[in-house]
């Protein structure tokens, strides 16, 4: 329980209260102390709690004009076990309820650095970058610098949103920094880590594996590739029930295959009436006034309706590359402007969700990879490749419809029923994908997948009108305003 304040949470003796003010306070029990000089009116929460949510206005009280630096510049809150690095007029270590200040002599904040709250100066890119390259030691298994791995990862960072020169000009500072405040041989170590980057000394330096890709000429999305772990550990050794194919006749699994391709386009924008889009399949002809979505339609049936191609599945890294180019070229050949079978040029986002960098397609690609193959599960594996070619979206357009083809791949080729997203589900799955996105919780994509894999095991194809009958009960083809998935 928190109490809510109308007046300041924490005061200042000789600011806020008088001497006299403050000990007639103290005695009728209306504030309390938590260190020298510092009170609080809040009588109900845990002083720890009060320190932590007012860290920064009680630090510069006690410590005017000091630099929040080395790795808590990066970090701007304490570590998990309360310690907080301050460069100030002295050395010394300070405890208040539940923090460790630790002050380390050095200079003050400059015209690079950056002013913060309550008279703190935060180190600039440039400093704080050279700070946490200090030989450190360990100290309760907390330093004051960020492990080597991290500041190779931020350069790496730099060079892929900025380029070579970007990276060239915060050596330059850098370079400037470390003369005014005595760090040669912090600024030699990041010259190496810059130069390895930039292939003008040598990769072995390198430490992350992030910074080793970029050298190698293949990075990746350090950040994509952590939430791969993520949904991979929520996965791995999980049992999921299999769901044998029900339409193991050839009619049937094309009639099933019409459907998965109607609301996989649908649920992209490319809607069709059904009559209509079964005319296109029927006669494999586009309609007149519609021909690039006519061949959408007609390019991701003829992918999913082939069993012998919905039995591909990647063994390789390689492979894995090559069969998303393939069926892309297929799918996408009535949009030469969307360059077909090609990874995108050019970045990419929904909203405010900005997919992984042109730049780093193939190499993310590749070490999500290192995940699925150690995955051994059928829906296990179906969902993973989902996600993570939905997260990656390595094409200009199409990757929502490329991803439901590979994750029905992974089923067919274990011969269990494919995966339908109707209409009506459309949210929810789309919300479940941002949930892992944005949340990091893979949770509820489990859970709605899940969902909807057993309603596309109902899914008879027997007989097309019987089927359209069936997804009519279950509200298939309803906008989700008002109506639910049920079977």
């Amino acid at each position: 329980m928190s109490i809510a304040l109308n007046i300041s949470e924490i005061l200042f003796a000789g600011i806020d209260m008088s001497e006299s003010k403050r000990k007639k306070m103290v005695n009728e029990g209306s504030i309390r102390k938590i260190t020298s000089k510092i009170y609080t009116p809040n009588m109900v929460d845990s002083l720890e709690d009060i320190v932590k949510r007012n860290v920064f206005r009680i630090l510069g009280f006690l410590f005017p004009h000091a630099v929040i630096s080395h790795r808590s510049a990066f970090e701007l809150k304490p570590t998990e076990a309360g310690d907080i690095y301050l460069t100030y007029e002295y050395t010394k270590n300070v405890k208040l309820p539940g923090l460790k200040v630790h002050l380390m002599e050095g200079h003050g904040g400059g015209e690079r650095d950056m002013p913060f709250i309550e008279n703190l100066y935060i180190s600039s890119a440039e400093r704080r970058t050279l700070e946490n390259l200090q030989a450190s030691r360990s100290r309760g298994g907390v330093s004051k610098c960020l492990p080597r791995e991290y500041i190779e990862n931020y350069l790496e960072k730099h060079l892929q949103v900025n380029g070579e020169k970007g990276l060239n000009d915060f050596r330059d500072k850098a370079r400037e920094c470390s003369l005014e405040l005595g760090m040669k041989e912090e600024f030699n170590t990041l010259n190496s880590i810059i130069g390895a980057l930039l292939l003008t000394r040598p990769v072995s330096i390198l430490t992350s594996s992030g910074a080793v890709a970029r050298a190698s000429g293949e990075p990746f999305d350090a950040e994509r590739v952590k939430l791969f772990g993520v949904l991979f550990e929520a996965l791995h050794n999980q049992p999921f029930e299999t769901i044998d194919e029900p339409n193991v006749e050839t009619s049937a699994f094309r009639n099933f295959a019409f459907f998965e391709s109607y609301f996989s386009n649908y649920i992209e924008g490319t809607e069709f009436e059904i009559e209509d889009a079964r005319q296109i399949i029927e006669t494999g002809q586009p309609l007149p006034a519609r021909n690039a979505d006519s061949h959408d339609v007609l390019g991701t049936f003829h992918i999913v309706a082939s069993r012998r191609e919905m039995r591909r599945v990647p063994s390789s890294s390689d492979e894995l590359i090559d069969i998303l180019q393939d069926r892309h070229r297929v799918m996408m050949a009535a949009r030469p402007e969307k360059n077909p079978g090609m990874f995108k040029m050019q970045n990419n986002h929904a909203g405010d969700t900005h997919f992984v960098d042109c730049t780093l397609v193939r190499g993310t690609l590749r070490k999500g990879f290192e995940y699925y193959q150690a995955l051994d599960n059928a829906f296990a594996k179906s969902l993973f490749m989902l996600f993570m070619i939905s997260e990656v979206h390595p094409f200009t357009d199409g990757n929502g419809r490329i991803s439901r083809i590979m994750m029905n791949a992974e089923l067919v080729a274990a011969d269990q029923s494919k995966i339908i997203i109707p209409t009506v589900f459309r949210e929810d799955y789309l919300n479940a994908l941002r949930r892992l996105t944005r949340r990091n919780d893979p949770s509820v994509l489990i859970r709605a997948i899940s969902r909807v894999r057993q309603f596309s095991a109902n899914i008879q194809g027997d007989d097309f009108d019987a089927t359209r009958n069936y997804l009519e009960h279950c509200n298939a083809f309803k906008d989700a305003d008002g109506y639910i998935l049920k079977f």
